[in-house]
């Protein structure tokens, strides 16, 4: 077996362990056993458990910027190929066993470790929403702004709109989501004096 295809068979056995048993829990044995390798080969790709961990995030990330950004229609509104990625975003964060995990395991013992994995999935979210942001100002389809600002209440809104209000109220549904984005940020929700009540 060429040393390629070792590398990725030792990430493919950490991905599986680092998304079933979390950060914490996961250990070089365990790996190497999921993998069918000897603990000696993983550190001949890897110097330790912390760098495997980095690696495997890293490709778990690479995986949700090659998605959101085919989800983008070159030529179609910004909200609506905002909406679309905030879709694949929903998506992931349902679906990615290493993010639910990692969630799981950082919400019942504040593993340090889960939670900078989780910062680089938010971080590699927000700075791909930043780069639609500042390309839709570019295109002149949105007002100035500072993007930076923008991604982060995009983000904010998303996650309040498709998790937080489910503990006070029934969840919304896609629609219901798409419509709240556009009234906040296209049309806004002031009614302007000449239009009345």
């Amino acid at each position: 077996m060429a040393v390629v295809d070792r590398r990725q068979q030792v990430l493919q056995a950490a991905a599986k362990s680092f998304s079933f048993f979390g950060y914490k829990a996961t250990t070089m044995d365990q790996v190497a056993k999921i993998a069918n390798v000897g603990k000696g080969t993983i550190y001949t790709f890897f110097t330790n458990k912390d760098e495997l961990f980095d690696e495997t995030v890293r490709n778990v990330t690479t995986e949700f910027k090659r998605i959101a950004a085919g989800a983008i229609e070159r030529g179609k509104p910004f909200f609506e190929n905002l909406l679309r990625v905030l879709d694949v975003l929903d998506g992931f964060r349902k679906e990615q066993e290493l993010y639910i995990k990692l969630t799981q395991e950082q919400r019942e013992f504040g593993t340090p470790q889960a939670q900078e994995g989780l910062d680089r999935f938010e971080n590699v979210i927000l700075d791909f929403i930043e780069k639609e942001v500042s390309e839709a100002m570019e295109r002149g389809e949105i007002k100035r702004c500072d993007a930076k600002v923008v991604s982060h209440v995009l983000f904010r809104l998303y996650f309040t709109l498709v998790s937080d209000l489910n503990k006070v109220r029934e969840p919304l549904s896609k629609e219901e989501i798409k419509s709240y984005f556009r009234l906040f940020l296209a049309e806004g929700i002031e009614i302007a004096p000449s239009q009345g009540v």
